[in-house]
């Protein structure tokens, strides 16, 4: 009940519960907007100037901002000054070798023909490039994680990436295992077949 007596002495008379007040408009802005005209994009210094706009009468038209305005386009004049219209120039690039249309006509002209195309000499026998050995890799590996966690101790950020690190060259050595545990059993192939 005290709420309601607080609530009502806040609210009489500050017009809490009303709609917004209808906005009031020059009589020239009232002219523009009947007309459909838009308002003026730029205004002169001195309208800002007024220390009052003059009263309306409590029947003025009121248009929400959404309607009171039509869409203009931008002449011309002002795109241009934005650089609207303005294009990037052509720079022309040569699309082909020209040395080599140089060399394919002066054969034309010498001998009366097109010269074949030369093709590159491939090598006869390439050795087969041997494949690198999963254990060494391993063992790099494992050396270049020991010397980053030996530069991060030196720099006192040791903490922070040792349980990391370590976690990772035991993988290494775990993996370092199954591939010794293969090599063993390849081996006992070999030598039980010969």
């Amino acid at each position: 009940m005290a709420n309601r007596e607080r609530l009502g002495a806040l609210t009489k008379g500050t017009k809490f519960w009303r709609g917004p007040q209808p906005a009031t408009y020059t009589p020239e802005t009232c002219e523009r907007l009947r007309g459909g005209h838009a308002l003026p994009l730029e205004c002169s210094p001195t309208s800002s100037q007024r220390a009052s706009p003059p009263k309306q009468p409590a029947l003025a038209l009121y248009l929400p901002p959404i309607l009171a305005t039509r869409p203009q386009l931008r002449p011309a004049s002002k795109c241009q000054a934005n650089g609207a219209y303005a294009r990037e120039q052509f720079k022309p690039q040569a699309t082909r070798d020209l040395e080599k249309e140089k060399r394919r006509l002066q054969s034309i002209f010498a001998t009366g023909k097109e010269p074949a195309e030369r093709k590159r000499k491939t090598p006869a026998h390439q050795e087969p490039v041997p494949e690198p050995d999963r254990f060494e890799e391993l063992v790099k590996e494992i050396q270049d994680r020991k010397e980053f966690l030996d530069a991060m101790e030196a720099l006192g950020q040791g903490k922070q990436y040792r349980a990391i690190i370590l976690a990772e060259i035991s993988q290494k050595l775990r993996e370092m295992e199954a591939v010794d545990h293969e090599r063993s059993k390849e081996l006992k192939r070999t030598l039980s077949t010969t």
